[in-house]
């Protein structure tokens, strides 16, 4: 698929993914035989349910319907449209995410060091860590993308 065309699929479905109340946070389109298969990730502050993604999907597949209708990408080609959330796997980028995931334990290169610690605050500047029992403020800037460990209770 060529940059134009993930523009184009892009441009039909996050304006209805965001209608819907959700943040568009992955978006993929391959060719899967004769057909194209359109995947979707969304989250919310309020995290994603399976009626969720119900929404999601009947709103997007009605803004790829209503794209196919204008000659698009989808009026030569069948797809098959997948929605989901993001797993415990995403990387954390974005301050959203890292405000989604208050609470949690998360490994983060802060300049070089890698620290792990659980994130206590997020904000549009930066977070704030507890690492061994002390507090971390670090900004955006500072931290290479962060990842959610895994804890078993």
């Amino acid at each position: 698929m060529t940059s134009k065309q993930r523009a184009e699929v892009e441009a039909a479905v996050k304006p209805a993914v965001e209608r819907a109340g959700f943040d568009l946070e992955g978006l993929t389109v391959t060719k899967v035989g004769r057909r194209l298969l359109v995947r979707i990730l969304v989250d919310s502050d309020n995290g994603v349910n399976l009626d969720d993604i119900a929404v999601v999907s009947k709103a997007a597949s009605a803004a790829l319907d209503e794209a196919d209708g204008t000659g698009g990408l989808f009026a030569e080609a069948a797809y098959t449209l997948e929605v989901s959330s993001p797993g415990i796997d995403r990387p954390l980028t974005e301050p959203r995410h890292w405000r989604r995931n208050i609470g949690r334990l998360v490994a983060v290169h802060i300049g070089e060091e890698p620290v792990t610690g659980r994130v206590v605050a997020a904000d549009e500047r930066g977070i704030e860590l507890e690492v061994d029992g002390s507090r971390r403020s670090a900004a955006y800037a500072e931290l290479g993308s962060g990842k959610v460990q895994i804890e078993l209770k």
